[in-house]
């Protein structure tokens, strides 16, 4: 059976071949998807045609029996899957995961969850469940980038070994991802296949009851067995590793969300790279503040520690800057972000106080904190004396680092990653938006794209993302290669390849048995050597 076949068969077989070889070897996976597809549709120019059964004949006699196929894909049908319903979907619901990080939700949700773990199994525990059910709503790829910062804030609060919950992380995702259609991207491109292959639309939750005893399953023997199978290495980089050490003040927020709590119950007891040097509270001074100190409104925080920290200060639910030249800024707060710029020596503002030399009148930015030789500066961000050499921690519309980049006021100027405000106060909104798109297509009152197309039109319309945050959340990659695939897969099925390889991965299989267990095994078992 094996010779005998068409020759476009066993270029497709190459072309399959290379392509898995190259995606062992880590080349991008966008590329080597559509390399390997350009070269089917190169192929396609010449290839021949086969007698195929007539699917219409059924219905209509009176038309042929046979006609003819062509043995590979035209370049019509190997871009079809550029504009399928699966690919659609995905790019959208990157979207709405753009929403629900921008606004901060993910922290509302992760913080009273997880807690304060004690030990390597409770923060696996704590963290691995709820990723699982979020998973379950989210494709599994975002929902791993939304909660990485929260992994890295534990493994930093309490010195765990990132090895220890990085990886059960990715699972965790994936688990969850079996446990509804739109879990995973691949679920996706299934249900939509099944379609075109006649078959009943699948339900939202039409795989839950298999997809949840097996992710359960998964993520206890995770818990058990990372123990001795996954590495003990080195937590991330402490207080002392980075020399720049700011001096930040924040204001607990009136009617916020941490007044009245303690400074542990806060989240502001083991902070990574950060520490709570005093608390200001009216006339007085509360240095060495302890864990159970309770916050009120109007207390004026005093931090001090590297950038990484203090952008995630900057994006603690309850705190505002204590400057109230942030509020003065023309730009709304959305569109700004964290930017460190090195003060010159030819900076007209040498020599005066901030507040003197009218910092934000001239650059429009606002000096959030000042460092200077790894030495705290005792005096408030006004009443500070800029040197030559400090660095300048600032908050500052994006552009300010292609205005400031020819002007020899800085040294050097550089914006500070994932570092925008989020909008707490939205936070609700993109949490209704989500569950709104679930009920619309649990209940089948509209198919999975339309859904997610309003859910993501909902995300821009209540400013949970803007429209640029919206096309920077688009995973290209991922995209693209998805697209490639239904065009590799149409090559397989229009060359015979794919008939060739399920008839004798069936053969294999029924040498163990007949029925349908061992030939599921044996897809099971290709499916996890090509993934």
């Amino acid at each position: 059976m094996l010779f005998g076949q068409s020759w476009e068969l066993w270029f497709t077989l190459f072309v399959v071949v290379l392509m898995v070889f190259g995606l062992a070897r880590n080349w991008a996976a966008d590329m080597i998807t559509t390399g390997c597809l350009t070269l089917i549709l190169v192929a396609g120019l010449f290839a021949g045609k086969h007698d195929a059964p007539n699917p219409l004949f059924k219905e209509h006699p009176e038309l042929p029996a046979t006609v003819k196929v062509r043995n590979l894909p035209n370049v019509a049908e190997g871009v079809a899957g550029f504009s399928s319903d699966a690919m659609l979907t995905v790019a959208v619901l990157f979207v709405v995961v753009a929403g629900l990080t921008q606004t901060g939700a993910m922290s509302m949700v992760t913080r009273p969850i997880i807690g304060q773990p004690k030990s390597v199994a409770a923060a696996q525990a704590r963290l691995l469940f709820p990723v699982m059910g979020l998973s379950t709503f989210l494709n599994n790829t975002p929902c791993v980038a939304m909660f990485m910062p929260v992994v890295d804030d534990i493994c930093k609060k309490y010195k765990i070994s990132p090895s220890k919950l990085y990886l059960p992380l990715s699972y965790a995702s994936v688990f969850g991802g079996c446990c509804s259609k739109i879990g995973t991207s691949t679920n996706i491109v299934v249900a939509s296949l099944m379609v075109r292959a006649g078959f009943p639309e699948m339900g939202m939750f039409e795989i839950t009851w298999i997809g949840v005893p097996a992710a359960l399953v998964g993520i206890t023997f995770i818990m058990v067995a990372s123990k001795w199978l996954l590495p003990d290495r080195k937590p991330a980089l402490s207080l002392s590793d980075d020399p720049r050490q700011y001096t930040v003040e924040m204001i607990v927020q009136p009617g916020g969300a941490v007044v009245g709590e303690t400074i542990e119950q806060a989240g502001l007891r083991h902070l990574p790279g950060l520490f709570l040097a005093e608390i200001e509270r009216g006339d007085s001074i509360l240095p060495a503040v302890g864990p159970t100190e309770r916050l009120q409104a109007n207390d004026r925080l005093i931090f001090v520690g590297i950038v990484e920290s203090v952008v995630d200060l900057q994006k603690t639910r309850g705190l505002l800057p204590a400057t109230n030249q942030v509020f003065k800024l023309n730009d709304p707060r959305t569109q700004r972000c964290l930017i460190e710029a090195v003060v010159s020596d030819r900076c007209p503002i040498v020599g005066k106080t901030i507040r003197d030399g009218q910092f934000r009148t001239q650059y429009d930015a606002a000096v959030l904190a000042v460092a200077r030789s790894g030495e705290r500066i005792n005096a408030k961000i006004g009443d500070i004396v800029l040197q030559a050499g400090d660095t300048l921690l600032l908050e500052a519309h994006r552009s300010f680092e292609n205005r400031m980049r020819n002007r020899s006021d800085f040294f050097l100027v550089s914006s500070v990653q994932n570092s925008a405000p989020p909008r707490h106060e939205k936070a609700t909104v993109a949490f209704g938006i989500l569950a709104i798109m679930v009920v619309l297509n649990g209940f089948e009152m509209l198919d999975l794209v339309t859904a997610a197309l309003l859910a993501a039109g909902a995300m821009i319309l209540t400013k949970c993302c803007t429209a640029r945050e919206a096309r920077e959340s688009l995973e290209i990659e991922v995209l693209i290669s998805i697209g490639a695939s239904f065009g590799i897969g149409k090559a397989l099925e229009m060359s015979g390849a794919a008939k060739l390889l399920a008839d004798g991965m069936t053969g294999t299989a029924q040498l163990f048995g007949n029925g349908p267990w061992p030939v599921l095994a044996a897809i099971y078992l290709a499916t996890m050597i090509l993934t």
